[in-house]
């Protein structure tokens, strides 16, 4: 189980008095997180989720709670932190920060189909939207330098293809670093997976994990997305799929012709995130009781996007 921080129940009741949500009826571990502790609470006026940070700079915690009180206020389904009755979202519990955020109704969708894609890609633009005007700063702490630099480190580690197609993305990634392209930007999620979506039947009723969202381009959110809902096992993009993501996406929030021309690139990019990030954990963790995510399994995305068929829907 992927709970770092365990914890006792007297230690946890003390922790939730000051909220005055009732008496705690049940707890337990969030087996599917791989980065922090999370929790489900049952209190007796309803049912919660705390977290305990274990990774990142505490600094960065009031920047998750302003963001999810934007999103929250412009009628995005997605957790925010709760106050205490004197006012307090950020706390310390077992010498981490702590959150505790109302648990939102719904599961997640392993088996997507093209309407699931679809209310994805709604959800998506109208995060972007409710923030691009003012977007709040945090530079992605796994952005492309992290990758750059990363990468270049991890490279002695792999041999044949897989050191071929590191080194191939790390060019084009040395690249955008350099050129800086000028991409719409906003608020980004930056881990939109299917384990960070609910839904109640057809109808999509939470987004959940912020703890990687930044601020950046838009596209790169919009490809970690499509990477991950629109794959196919082989690391294929399901066409379907894609297409009702990117035109549910498209008719909120149209495409610029350069982000249309990057596309490609930045489904490459948004592998490579993802591939390095499991490819350290999977070293780090390993022999641990922690759940680790396959890091071939973007190895095999990142292959199949050398060539890209699914283009951006542009307005004519």
């Amino acid at each position: 189980m992927s709970v770092f921080t365990p914890l006792e129940r007297p230690v946890l009741e003390d922790f939730l008095a000051p909220y005055e949500l009732g008496r705690l009826r049940d707890f337990r571990g969030i087996a599917e997180g791989s980065e922090n502790s999370n929790f489900f609470v049952s209190l007796e006026k309803g049912e919660f989720v705390l977290t305990l940070v274990e990774r990142g700079p505490v600094q960065d915690l009031p920047f998750f709670i302003e963001l999810l009180d934007v999103l929250h206020d412009a009628h995005l389904p997605v957790p925010y932190a709760l106050r205490t009755r004197d006012g307090e979202a950020l706390r310390q519990l077992e010498g981490k920060p702590a959150l505790l955020q109302p648990r939102l109704a719904g599961r997640h969708e392993h088996t997507p189909n093209n309407h699931h894609c679809s209310e994805v890609g709604e959800l998506l633009a109208r995060l972007h939207l409710a923030t691009r005007e003012r977007v709040i700063e945090r530079p992605s702490d796994r952005g492309l330098s992290w990758m750059l630099k990363e990468g270049q480190a991890f490279q002695s580690h792999l041999s044949g293809n897989a050191a071929r197609l590191l080194a191939n993305a790390l060019e084009e990634i040395a690249r955008l670093l350099a050129e800086q392209p000028a991409l719409p930007r906003a608020n980004l999620h930056a881990d939109l997976f299917r384990d960070n979506v609910l839904f109640d039947g057809p109808h999509l009723t939470g987004l959940i994990d912020f703890y990687n969202a930044c601020s950046g381009w838009m596209l790169y959110d919009l490809a970690i997305a499509v990477n991950d809902w629109c794959s196919n096992p082989d690391g294929t993009l399901d066409g379907p799929h894609a297409r009702a993501l990117l035109a549910a996406y498209a008719a909120r929030r149209p495409f610029t012709a350069l982000e249309a021309e990057l596309w490609p690139e930045m489904l490459r990019v948004a592998c490579v995130r993802f591939w390095l990030s499991r490819l350290i954990a999977a070293e780090a963790f390993a022999g641990q009781d922690v759940l680790i995510h396959d890091p071939a399994e973007f190895e095999r995305r990142l292959a199949q996007r050398q060539k890209v068929e699914i283009r951006l829907p542009l307005a004519l």
